[in-house]
């Protein structure tokens, strides 16, 4: 089990919902070549709001997912397409259940 994590809230202006749904959806490329990125989801909430959780061994690895090219495409993203900064909280993980 990876112990700790990352919660991403993400709010897109209306007008630019579906690039922020399009940028989440090719993020997942960019997870899969991370290293020590363990999991990693992207998900919808309504309309607007979108999200990310993704899973890591260790604090090096979050660290390195947060300086790393998903993170950079969505600070970039933040000032045309998003509503607000992306609200991003680490979380330990408590318990897992995957295939």
């Amino acid at each position: 089990m990876a112990p700790i994590g990352l919660l991403a809230r993400i709010e897109a202006k209306p007008e630019h919902a579906a690039e922020v749904e399009a940028l989440l959806r090719g993020a997942l490329d960019l997870a899969r070549a991370e290293e020590h990125t363990v999991s990693w989801f992207a998900f919808r909430e309504n309309a607007t709001t979108f999200g990310v959780f993704d899973t890591f061994h260790d604090e090096a690895g979050r660290r390195g997912h947060l300086e790393g090219r998903i993170a950079a495409a969505l600070m970039g993203a933040a000032e045309t397409m998003l509503a607000s900064a992306p609200d991003i909280r680490p979380v330990d993980v408590l318990a897992t259940k995957l295939p």
